[in-house]
Order: C-alpha cells, then structure tokens, then sequence
C-alpha cells in the first residue's frame, strides 16, 4: 500500500470575480522510501498541492489518501518545512526546535533528549540559545529542518525550502538534506519536495511529477536513473533537464522526443487496491 495516495484532486478558491480552479484532476501516489518531486510554473498549485497532503485544507474534488485512510485534517505523522522559515523570533532555536514536541505532550526531560540530537544532526551545535534574528538564512532553514525531523515524521513535506537562500547555501544545505535522506536511523520515510527549480529537482528526487500551467493538472511523472551523487554537467542530466523544461514551458515534450536514457516515464496514477507500489 502507498504511503499517500492522490486520487482526482481538484481545488478552487471564491474570488470577487468567481471560481478560480487552481488543480484539476490530479493523481499520484507516494511510495515508502520514495524522494518526490512536483515541479511547475508559479501558481500551478505546487504549494497548494502540499497544503491538502498534509490536511491544512481540503479539496473541492477527489482525495487523499494517508496509509488508507482518508485525510480529512492535520496529519501528525508529516511534518513540512516552509519556504519563509516559519520560526517564531521571540523563541530560542532549541525552544523551536521542541515546539511540536511539546505540542505533542512529551515530558521534558524527552523533548531534551530529542531537541540535542537533531540540533546535531543538522549543524546547529553552539547555537541553541540563539534566536532567529541572529541566524543566517541557512541556519534559519536548518532550524525548521530540525523542528520538522524532531517529530520523527512518516513523510517530510518541503515547500521550496531553498528559494530564499543565496545559490551556494541552498548548494549545501541541499546535499546536507541528502545526506540525512540517506541515513537509515532517521525519518522520515518519503520526502515530497515542491520546487520551481528543475535542477534541484532532478539532482534530488528518485521521482519528479510535472504539473502544468494552472489550473494545475498531471503532464508526466519521470523517474530519474542517475547515481547519486548526480553530476549535473553530463549529458545524460542535461538531456532529462531539457526534456523537463520543455514540458513546463510547452506543455508537451521536445518536438518528437521521447523520455532520454537517463529517465523513464511513470503512470501518474494511485495503484489500484493490492498492487505492488
């Protein structure tokens, strides 16, 4: 069974100016040990789309489904890291790092315990009494990574959590991400990365899933056959990055081209009920 499933999801908001259908008929599935991402113009719906997959909101049409059941609010067992940080500034960085902790009604003395080990794993060692204004971008991102993993999450969301970094932060922070990715003995089981950047996500993701312009609909998903760590100067990167770009901008493939070597078209659509995932 898929860890989440995404079945004919639509979503539209009431403005002054009637309906505006931001998705349309979406369909996909999220395996364990599955590192997605859902890649597409600005305002397709990318962030949209994670807000339903963690319960924050709901569809107008469709589902979603989390290890069968169906999502109807706030999922405990996802955690998302956001784009703006998210920190509260009157708040030390451990006191951010445990807020969902405590939130949850752990005892201290455990919130402690698991507050020091993820102020490690993601670089915040000596910083712990610091308050988010005295970070960098970098150390502010690495703060909400560590909130969002100290809840051991199934699923970790992240809503272009590199945009707002210069290019060679996010660089860093970026292979850092795949690193605990990597690490056996920490969450989560899938990652769902949401990005505007396509590099990033054919040099992070084992699944990238192409939205079209809004209202945000289903163009392809493609499965990425590099070896990490993944060199994005060879041809085989390039030629799956082209092909990529040209069904965002176009709306369809290169003109007679078909999936390049380095990738293979997916069926977008949930596993029917016992298949294989």
């Amino acid at each position: 069974m898929a860890l989440i499933e995404v079945e004919e999801v639509g979503k539209a908001f009431a403005s002054r100016h009637g309906s505006i259908t931001i998705l349309h008929d979406v369909s996909f599935s999220v395996a364990d040990n599955d590192f997605l991402a859902i890649v597409g113009p600005s305002g397709c719906g990318k962030s949209t789309l994670l807000r339903l997959m963690q319960g924050l909101d709901r569809p107008t049409s469709g589902r979603i489904r989390f290890r069968g059941e169906t999502v109807s609010g706030p999922t405990l067992q996802m955690a998302m890291v956001f784009q703006n940080f998210a920190l509260y500034p009157w708040l030390t960085v451990k006191e951010n790092v445990g807020l969902g902790l405590e939130a949850r009604g752990w005892e201290t003395e455990k919130i402690d315990a698991q507050v020091e080990r993820y102020i490690s794993v993601t670089g915040l060692v000596g910083f712990e009494e610091a308050y988010p204004r005295e970070l960098s971008g970098g150390m502010r991102q690495r703060v909400g990574l560590a909130r969002a993993l100290a809840v051991d999450p199934t699923v970790l969301l992240m809503d272009e959590p590199f945009s707002s970094l210069d290019p060679l932060t996010a660089e860093s922070l970026r292979e850092e991400v795949l690193q605990l990715w990597m690490e056996p003995s920490l969450p989560p089981e899938a990652v769902v990365l949401v990005t505007h950047n396509i590099e990033e996500a054919l040099l992070m993701a084992d699944r990238v899933l192409v939205l079209s312009r809004r209202p945000g609909r289903v163009l392809a998903g493609i499965l990425v056959n590099l070896p990490r760590p993944r060199d994005r100067k060879s041809d085989a990167f390039y030629s799956l990055m082209d092909y990529a770009y040209s069904l965002i901008t176009e709306g369809v493939p290169p003109e007679g081209a078909s999936v390049p070597s380095s990738g293979q078209a997916l069926p977008t659509s949930p596993s029917p009920p016992g298949a294989p995932t």
